[in-house]
């Protein structure tokens, strides 16, 4: 097929369920592709010689060369191609942002183009190999004597287990929640990310040695120090970073109503019980604003809003989320923000606002929003939810001096991502800040390897596959 066929076909896209219909429940909206739907989706692909999407993709993988390969019918050969360098591609091809990422990079998308659809085509190859009842799982080593404590089970902890357990490594995963996943489990509704999808994920963890122990927080149950008493050769800290930023505003933790992001989503996905009432006030433009608003309508709030201080261009969420909210029903402020909670008796019954306008561009790249005054305004709610970001939980460390930034995320080396107590290595959310999946999966490879040397008595930094590169 020569280059001119292959830009005239159009993108692909998946079928998704009606709104009136995904808005009752919790069942993944968006099918994936049918086999001559890939095969179409695949042969937009113009196979560059500088592969592009390649540097965009956190984890680097070989997406020309999957895809190449699925174009070809060799769908099984395709999918070890994406574990050569991906450990969670089930997970990733459903919740990593792409269109900042590998898609964001992807030739065909610049200009006025739109990407090849690359999420798609590994989630494909993925569900082909589940549905077809294909063999997913790697050899593993032969078990050695050295065993390592990984702290928290998402993407990052997750990343590390598969990479150490596979070099023989005994690998015991302690996570504080009753369930495992991390951020993955209590952070992500199920209609982006199914459970099964994170549970078959950890039985391959297990089939490769890999203990599982939940309901364990270190720093309270036990101590990182308690760990290396008890024979672990290495810790990794993969908690993540599950603290909500708080807004700063009078009454914000006293006030009946007033619930923060990523709090609610973890007793949802818990299954607790929560009404927030009809009309709802989110704060944030990111990705878990979006879950936070699209969970409550489905639970039954009929008027669901969202407050961003920015424009539409300047939120952070993906825009495919985006584009699902606004087809649900839920309307976005922009140019917003509160500054006051309104309560009676200890109850919310409304947040003042102010109107915002855009200035010079911050340390972000985005234009700095700036209040216009006297532009107060009041919106009556039943709840509001803050979703502006989190920040790391540093009860894991408790008893232990390690160096942290100001920011509050671990400091570690930034090529090896050891900390300032040699036996401990970080990565993920709370190394990074709140970040994507895929960054977290390659830290966690990174700090495998850094383990691996570190077990050995190997310099760190020697003939290393590879560096930790990202930046937060």
């Amino acid at each position: 097929m020569k280059v001119q066929e292959r830009m005239a076909i159009a993108r692909q896209m998946p079928v998704e369920l009606s709104v009136v219909a995904r808005i009752t429940h919790f069942k993944e909206i968006v099918a994936g592709y049918s086999y001559d739907t890939a095969l179409l989706e695949a042969n937009r692909c113009l196979q560059c010689k500088k592969p592009s999407c390649r540097d965009g993709c956190p984890i680097h993988n070989d997406i020309p060369g999957f895809i190449a390969l699925l174009r070809e019918g060799g769908i099984e050969q395709a999918y070890w191609k994406i574990r050569e360098t991906s450990s969670i591609p089930a997970i990733c091809s459903r919740v990593c942002p792409h269109e900042f990422q590998c898609e964001g990079s992807c030739v065909r998308g610049k200009g006025k183009g739109q990407a090849v659809a690359i999420g798609m085509l590994e989630r494909f190859i993925v569900d082909w190999m589940v549905e077809g009842g294909k063999n997913l799982l790697t050899p593993c080593a032969l078990p050695q004597q050295k065993k390592v404590a990984i702290v928290g089970s998402g993407p990052a902890g997750m990343s590390v287990a598969y990479y150490l357990a596979h070099q023989g490594i005994a690998c015991t995963v302690f996570e504080s929640l009753p369930v495992l996943g991390g951020m993955l489990s209590v952070g992500i509704p199920a209609f982006r990310l199914p459970r099964a999808i994170i549970e078959a994920e950890f039985e391959a963890l297990k089939s490769c040695g890999v203990t599982m122990m939940h309901g364990v927080t270190i720093g309270k149950d036990k101590s990182l120090s308690d760990l290396k008493n008890e024979g672990f050769d290495a810790v990794f800290l993969g908690v993540g970073a599950h603290a909500s930023r708080k807004l700063g505003l009078d009454n914000e933790e006293s006030t009946q109503g007033v619930m923060h992001g990523v709090d609610y989503l973890r007793r949802i996905n818990l299954g607790e019980k929560i009404d927030l009432g009809k009309k709802v006030v989110v704060v944030g433009g990111g990705n878990v604003a979006i879950d936070v608003a699209r969970t409550a309508l489905r639970l039954g709030s009929s008027d669901v809003f969202i407050l961003y201080r920015r424009s539409k261009a300047e939120m952070p969420a993906s825009q495919a989320e985006i584009h699902h909210l606004e087809e649900e029903g839920v309307r976005i402020e922009m140019l917003a923000a509160p500054v006051k909670i309104l309560a009676e008796n200890g109850k919310l019954i409304g947040v003042e606002c102010v109107r915002m306008e855009l200035g010079e561009p911050d340390s972000s790249g985005r234009r700095r929003p700036v209040v216009q005054e006297n532009s107060n305004f009041i919106i009556k709610a039943d709840s509001i939810i803050p979703a502006i970001s989190q920040n790391v939980n540093h009860t894991a460390d408790i008893g232990l001096e390690i160096k942290c930034t100001r920011w509050g995320t671990y400091e570690t080396d930034p090529l090896t991502l050891q900390t300032s107590v040699d036996w401990v290595f970080a990565g993920g959310d709370n190394v990074l800040g709140p970040q994507t999946a895929a960054k977290a999966v390659y830290q966690g490879k990174v700090a495998a390897e850094s383990i691996l040397r570190f077990l050995a008595g190997q310099d760190l930094m020697s003939e290393r596959q590879f560096l930790c590169q990202l930046e937060d």
